[in-house]
């Protein structure tokens, strides 16, 4: 669609722009639409470089000024979070809005905790070893075949690039607690690692907060739900007039 507003969709770890299937036809009803697979990933080229958050970040600056969209309503999901955050920081004026989803505004652990994380991704059976983490987040889908074809999508990005993007975002500048100005909706997967604590310390920071959380959904809640998340999403929009270009 043309119009110099519209919602930018960024997926997650090893995923591509196809986890957002539920989503795009049925937005862009009412506001400009862009999906995109970060480099490295879906139909993108896949450079030997270091996948870092600020590397994404650059590359979303990049879709933004070819589509003509003067500023967005981002949307991450799930490690997409660091990077819309980043974009957030670099480009301020670019951004109208965040929508976070199932995405952390601070890291799951300390740098050895992320290291013992990371360490079976390095090894030879990645695939082995990626498919049973892929299995655990994607557990409680009711579609055994979404199941299927979310892990499928997430094993074909090439482990080195999942392991460097791992690697990107234990750089602590990505987790300071700058204010983030804009309006921010945040649509979580119920569970007991998003605590009241972790409201309270989002609360901190982000000022114009929608805190919104999901019952009976996978890590993919936007696959699991998408009539509820859409609705959340269109009404976010419309609360903070974010659907006027």
């Amino acid at each position: 669609g043309a119009g110099q507003n519209a919602l930018l969709f960024v997926h997650g770890w090893s995923s591509d722009e196809t986890v957002w299937k539920k989503q795009a036809a049925e937005l862009a009803k009412s506001i400009r639409v862009l999906t995109v697979d970060l480099p490295g990933h879906g139909q993108s080229d896949q450079p030997e470089i270091a996948y870092t958050m600020d590397y994404y970040a650059r590359a979303l600056d990049t879709v933004l000024q070819d589509a003509g969209v003067k500023a967005a309503i981002l949307v991450g999901h799930s490690n997409g979070t660091p990077v819309i955050r980043q974009f957030y920081r670099r480009y301020p004026a670019e951004v109208r809005g965040l929508i976070i989803v199932d995405g952390a505004l601070r890291p799951f652990g300390n740098a050895e905790e992320m290291e013992k994380f990371i360490a079976p991704l390095r090894a030879p059976n990645y695939a082995e070893n990626a498919g049973r983490f892929i299995d655990r987040m994607t557990a409680p889908m009711k579609d055994p075949a979404e199941r299927a074809t979310t892990k499928t999508m997430m094993l074909r990005t090439p482990q080195r690039v999942a392991v460097s993007e791992m690697v990107g975002i234990l750089d602590p500048a990505l987790w300071k607690t700058d204010p983030i100005e804009v309006p921010v909706l945040i649509v979580l997967a119920k569970s007991p690692f998003w605590t009241d604590e972790y409201e309270k310390f989002v609360r901190g920071f982000v000022p114009h907060l929608q805190y919104e959380t999901l019952d009976d959904v996978s890590h993919f809640l936007m696959l699991d739900k998408p009539r509820e998340f859409n609705e959340l999403v269109l009404g976010f929009l419309k609360k903070n007039e974010l659907l006027k270009n």
